[in-house]
């Protein structure tokens, strides 16, 4: 919190005292402020509190409190501006209101009618001090902090992800107010044409604030500039001058995108609304099911869209934890679809034909949620290969038993899918082709299991386990080659995967049999040496010296990185130590001693007369 107010992230030009120009890198110190404080994560509400916190020491240590005890209201005004810390002020006020109203964009049903009352207020109390804070720097920042500032209002109102609001530039100024109004506009859904203009706006500014500056603000206005390319394309695609709204657009990630991505959910769910009215019929194997239910028929649509951004040409460029997400998003609209089908099935009643129906369509989205999950297992499975050849820092190396693990839960997945295929009267053509693949998938993924079952038996010093595990996966991966090379539909990129496999079978058969032999070698060497350390006083221990005991030798007493061993700094728990204790003093007079008597001095009872009849 500290760094913010350092003196080099802002600079005063002294060439006038008497109307000094200030200068604050906006993006810089906005990113960073969005970054440490909850943004990274996409949480607004810690965003707002810190914006809070941070203005009420701004108004303390600055003095300029709005009285004591009742409320007076004290303007930021040219004259005011003294110092930056005042600019500073304008700045996390609106963006205190900026991320009260994303705040509310993200409530878990949505905002609702007088919610979204209160997004939309906050959205135009964003506007209102982004406007001050441009006008305050065009006067008071240099040239390009006032343009920094009104693209910055530009963009703000949009998405706020990467608007770290500062004054290093007059230019900034005008961005930062451009993205404000924008994002006004675009939440009220009107003046399109408007939007789009303030969107271009800012990211002509920022395309041209990225030639100039350090290597770090180049990367952050091309970040920027990135990021309002999917709100252009949303505003082209709303005004009807482009149709290029595309899936992929939900994938992008940041906290400025936010508000984008609700807004593109939304559009996509109404057109796969739209398209859910003229689709009928599920296809799987050849078999045609009606599909009555508009529930069912939106969320197999979406499934289906999610999985071509999985198999289409971008797919190769996707990092493995994005396509990891969109399997998760993939499973979520299956299983909808799954429980909407079971729903219809209890409300069919005795109706036979429509049982039959829902039942093969629940058969169909369960086989492919089931080869769904077996892709996924093999992304794991390519992940966990990566790691196993390829170490990087602080990242755990991959053990072959975890991939043994996973091609258990790949034979398992496989044989499901497999038993459901099958479990049907009338089987076609489709269905017994698919069953054979089924088959060759599995004996291709019990060669690959063999192997790295050999390298687990290997690594753990059994040769000879190793050597017999090895030869076994080398004839599954012939015999799985041979079937696949007589199949009609020839899997490539198997074949590939199970040639590689084959020759690596036969190269660690021969290192496991060459160490067998270089042991057996050494064997009489090892045994002579034993028996040369035979002692007929016992086994020779070696003593154990710490750390203290061995200041004068440069050894260590933690033990090499590699090796699991004890650190022997100092023993512990600590030996029992005799010490002297404090003298015992028993008072054996006490018992010899006469008291006086005390009876005179003793309250005595008076009785009355009564009292002596009862005694």
């Amino acid at each position: 919190m500290g760094k913010e107010n350092q003196v080099s992230d802002m600079q005063i030009d002294g060439s006038d005292h008497a109307n000094p120009k200030f200068s604050i890198n906006v993006l810089q110190l906005l990113k960073t402020a969005q970054m440490q404080h909850g943004l990274r994560h996409g949480d607004y509400t810690r965003y707002r509190r810190y914006c809070t916190a941070r203005l009420r020491r701004l108004y303390k240590s600055l003095k300029f409190t709005h009285g004591r005890g009742k409320y007076t209201r004290r303007s930021i005004t040219e004259s005011t501006v003294t110092e930056v810390r005042f600019l500073h002020m304008i700045l996390y006020t609106a963006e205190r209101a900026w991320s009260h109203a994303m705040e509310k964009r993200q409530l878990p049903d949505g905002p609702n009618a007088r919610q979204r009352i209160h997004l939309i207020g906050r959205l135009r109390k964003a506007v209102k001090w982004a406007t001050l804070f441009s006008q305050l720097c065009a006067i008071k920042g240099d040239s390009k902090t006032s343009l920094e500032a009104e693209v910055g209002f530009l963009i703000m109102v949009f998405m706020l992800l990467f608007i770290s609001i500062g004054l290093l530039w007059q230019w900034k100024r005008n961005a930062y107010a451009s993205y404000m109004k924008g994002t006004l506009l675009f939440e009220q859904d009107q003046n399109w044409d408007t939007t789009l203009k303030l969107f271009k706006s800012s990211r002509a500014v920022y395309e041209e604030l990225g030639k100039y500056g350090d290597l770090e603000n180049q990367v952050l206005c091309r970040e920027r500039v990135e990021e309002l390319e999917p709100s252009i394309r949303y505003c082209l695609h709303k005004i009807g001058a482009s149709n290029s709204l595309t899936p992929e657009l939900l994938h992008m990630e940041g906290p400025a995108l936010d508000l984008f991505r609700a807004k593109l959910e939304a559009v996509m769910a109404e057109a796969r609304s739209q398209q859910a009215a003229s689709m009928t019929e599920f296809y799987w194997l050849g078999h045609r099911f009606p599909i009555s239910n508009a529930k069912t028929r939106v969320s197999i649509l979406k499934a289906q869209d999610l999985e071509k951004d999985l198999h289409g040409p971008a797919a190769d460029s996707l990092p493995a934890e994005k396509k990891l997400a969109i399997f998760d998003k993939i499973f979520t609209a299956y299983h909808e679809a799954r429980s909407s089908i079971r729903n219809d099935l209890v409300t069919a009643g005795s109706a036979g034909n429509m049982k039959d129906d829902l039942n093969g369509l629940d058969k169909a989205v369960s086989a492919v949620l089931g080869e769904r999950t077996i892709e996924r297992n093999q992304l794991l499975i390519r992940i966990a290969k990566s790691k196993l050849t390829k170490q990087e820092k602080n990242e755990k190396a991959t053990k072959p038993e975890e991939l043994v693990r996973l091609y258990d839960l790949l034979l398992q997945n496989v044989a499901d899918l497999s038993d459901l295929v099958s479990s049907g009267r009338d089987r076609k053509p489709e269905e017994v082709s698919f069953s054979e693949e089924c088959a060759l998938k599995s004996l291709a993924f019990r060669a690959e299991r063999c192997f790295y079952l050999a390298k687990s038996y290997s690594s753990a010093g059994k040769r000879t386990e190793a050597y017999a595990l090895y030869g076994r996966a080398r004839s599954l991966a012939d015999d799985a080659l041979q079937k696949l090379q007589a199949s009609s539909d020839k899997d490539q990129t198997l074949i590939k995967d199970l040639k590689m496999l084959y020759n690596d079978c036969r190269s660690n058969s021969c290192i496991e049999h060459a160490m067998v032999l270089m042991e057996e070698e050494k064997a009489p060497e090892n045994l002579s040496q034993k028996i040369a350390s035979i002692s007929l006083t016992g086994a020779h221990k070696k003593v154990e010296t710490y750390l203290m005991e061995k200041l004068e030798v440069y050894e260590s007493a933690v033990g090499e990185s590699n090796v699991k061993s004890v650190p022997r700094i100092e023993v512990f728990p600590p030996a029992f130590q005799t010490i002297s204790r404090n003298p015992i003093v028993l008072d054996i007079a006490y018992n010899f001693v006469d008291f006086p008597s005390l009876e005179n001095r003793m309250k005595k009872d008076k009785k009355g007369f009564i009292s002596r009849l009862w005694r």
